[in-house]
Order: C-alpha cells, then structure tokens, then sequence
C-alpha cells in the first residue's frame, strides 16, 4: 500500500481574485474586499496580493487598510457568487479523486493517494489541478502537500503560500528543516492564549514542542496537551471524508449591530430574531437541539467586556420561542448593563428532529403546524413575507438580514 498523500488545495485571496476574474480592468490594481463601514462592517475580508504588499491584512478595519493603501479599489462581497465557485471548485477537484472534503469555502482537502494510478506523482497533480482551476475558473491555487491532513495544512499555509508556483511539501523527512523552525504561534491550533502559555513554559519554536517531554504537557492539559505535541511532530489520523458536514454539531447566527444597543427592550427584538433564524434552519436541517448559548460582546475592543454562556433545556426543541425564552434568560442573569455591540445565539447537542420525547404540558404538535405553514410561506415568499411586530421597531434588522448571506450581501 502507498504511503497516504494528502492535498489542502487553498484559493489565493478567494473573494479578491473572483472579482478581478469578473472585471479584468482591475488586474493591474490593488482590490479590498470589504463590508459596510456604515453599518459596522467596514472590515478587510479579502485583499488581493497587491494590496497586501502596501501591509493590508485580512481581518483589519477598512480605515486602516485605506490609509495604507490609499489606492485601493474597495469592493462589497458578493457572497452568492463565491458560495457559487466554491461549489464550482469542489467539482473540479471531484475529477481527480472522489476523497474531497471541504473545510471552508476557499479551502479542501484532497485524498490522491488512489489517483496517482491515473495522474502521476503528487507534484504533476498538483500542477494540473492549479492549471485546470485557473483556466476555468481564472482563480490560483496554493497546494500543500502532505502524508496527512496537519503537514498538508501547514504545507500550505507557511509554504505554499510563499511560493513562486505555489506548492510545497511537507513529510516526515523534511518537517525538523521546515516546519520545526517556525515561531510556535505559527503551528495550526495555537491561538493567542496558548501561545502566550508554551511561551512562559520557554516553548518558542515548534521544534521546541516537539521535543518537550510528553508527560507535562499531559499533565497541565490533559489530552489537548497530547494532541499540541502530535501535531507538533506531525502526527495526525483523521481521514478526509466527504460526510465531515453530513452532521453538524450545532447551528448557530451571529451579528453585528449596526449601532450600539444599550437598551433591553431593543436587544430582546434581535434576540427573537436571531432565534427565530436558528430555530427555522435547524428545522430545515431536520435537527432539534438540547443546549442554548448565547454570545454577547461589548464595544470596547482594548477593554473587552460581554459573555458566552448557555444553558440545558429541559427536552430538545427547534422552535423559535423556546430558543428564545432560554436566551433571554441568559441574558438577564448575565448582562452587565453596558452597550452591546455584537450578539449570537447557538443551538447544540443536536439530535434528529423525528426522535424525541413528547412534553405532556406542552403542546408540541401544534406549534409543530404553526412552525410548519411559517416555514412554507418563507420558502415561498421569502424571509420577510411574515415577520412578528416587533421587528417592525428601529431596532429589528430582519429586513437588512434577508438582504445577505453568511452575514453579508448577496
């Protein structure tokens, strides 16, 4: 049997460069993509590489990646058409081996390990799935290359992407070269507060980790302590799967107010909206769900104020009202009185909707129908055909969010 080669096939500045596909007279020109500034939004979601050379980061305010690029073309996403490509990629890649597993819309994973029967070493395929993504979508493409999905991410991510042409591959043999080397902040898992816990632990380098003893780490953080020492020497046994989605662990939404909120009576009109939007997408899923979080941020982006909480329903539920008594709930109890910037509701623990057990003080079965004429009419008229009074209020934003997809406009 073949050693397993494991591909991460990553779109280069995804949102950018489909815009410059559609309009070929910006090739020559720094492009940002970017949401509302005047609804709060005003953040880079995409920059093309010449604006990245002028130090515009993906995630930055858009007044700042203005003032550095002064230039720029500033373009809103169109997230239909990107979710379109994606799915349009996902094709693509379906030709040169039925192991595709996607991991966010501008990046999948690639089992060939099979396919180099039909197109060659792992270097020709990479090469020809760049060739046929650009010629037919006019999009690059960065390849790692690895013998599992870590080394392939970070093939890609500190590599490729580096690269003239775009590829890279990282094995077992070349990992103490390459990928030892590298700050530890740069290995895939590590975020902001474990970097700042290895660093004190005078773990500097992914190298460093690697060669840490394995019982301390166990120690101070049990199986996650093992898990940041297997990926630091590469180590990794999850399969590419095309069912990696087939079932969620949760569905949740998330905004962004357009102005800040410090009023209960106003946050409680978004709460229902947001839970009404969970609750009809978990039906649509078919998925019930027994635990209810609830995210709020504050306004203060160097003195972050807000909480994440939830809370165990009693029996599983994908109605709006239920969802969002919960919240309100949380809320209350754990509001600190100061203006909300962002709020978001989850629903988890999800279990398939047709296996539940019936609540003899609840009438389930009729808002069952209720929910059910609700849900024909939006899917017939769309999202804003029946709305409740109260969205009605300055403070509703369910007419602005009908207007986008994944939190930005169509």
């Amino acid at each position: 049997m073949k050693k397993k080669v494991i591909f991460l096939v990553d779109m280069q500045s995804f949102y950018a460069s489909i815009e410059k596909a559609a309009h070929p007279e910006l090739a020559q020109q720094p492009v940002i993509i970017s949401g509302d500034p005047e609804r709060r939004s005003g953040v880079v979601l995409a920059a093309c590489p010449l604006a990245k050379k002028h130090g515009v980061q993906n995630a930055s305010r858009l007044w700042e990646a203005q003032k550095q690029c002064p230039q720029a073309i500033i373009l809103r996403p169109r997230m239909q058409l990107y979710v379109d490509i994606s799915i349009k990629i996902t094709n693509i890649l379906n030709q040169f081996t039925d192991l595709v597993e996607v991991y966010s819309i501008d990046e999948q994973f690639l089992d060939v390990t099979a396919s180099q029967h039909l197109f060659g070493e792992p270097l020709a395929i990479a090469k020809n799935i760049q060739a046929t993504i650009l010629n037919k979508v006019g999009i690059k493409a960065r390849v790692g290359i690895g013998p599992n999905k870590i080394l392939a991410k970070m093939a890609c991510d500190q590599f490729a992407k580096k690269n003239k042409d775009g590829i890279f591959q990282l094995d077992f043999d070349n990992i103490e070269e390459y990928m030892w080397k590298l700050p530890i902040e740069k290995m895939f898992g590590i975020g902001r507060r474990m970097e700042q816990h290895l660093k004190r632990m005078g773990i500097r380098t992914i190298g460093h980790l690697a060669n840490f003893p394995l019982h301390i780490l166990k120690k101070r953080w049990g199986i996650n302590g093992e898990v940041l020492w297997q990926t630091a020497n590469g180590i990794n046994h999850s399969p590419v799967t095309v069912k990696t989605h087939d079932q969620q662990k949760a569905i949740g939404h998330h905004m962004t107010l357009p102005r800040d909120y410090n009023r209960l009576e106003d946050i409680k009109v978004v709460l229902l909206e947001l839970s009404e939007e969970v609750a009809r997408r978990a039906r649509f899923k078919d998925y019930m769900g027994g635990t209810v979080s609830l995210s709020v941020r504050g306004t203060s982006f160097k003195t972050p104020t807000g909480f994440q909480r939830q809370l165990k329903l009693t029996t599983p539920t994908h109605f709006d009202l239920d969802i969002f008594h919960a919240v309100c709930l949380l809320f209350q109890k754990y509001w600190d009185g100061l203006p909300v910037r962002s709020i978001g509701v989850t629903l988890s623990q999800l279990q398939i909707a047709q296996q539940y057990q019936l609540n003899l003080f609840n009438s389930e079965l009729k808002k069952e129908k209720i929910n059910q004429a609700l849900d024909f009419v939006y899917l017939k008229y769309g999202p804003t055909a029946l709305i409740r009074a109260s969205s009605l209020n300055e403070a509703g934003q369910a007419f602005h969010r009908a207007e986008k997809i994944g939190g930005h406009y169509k």
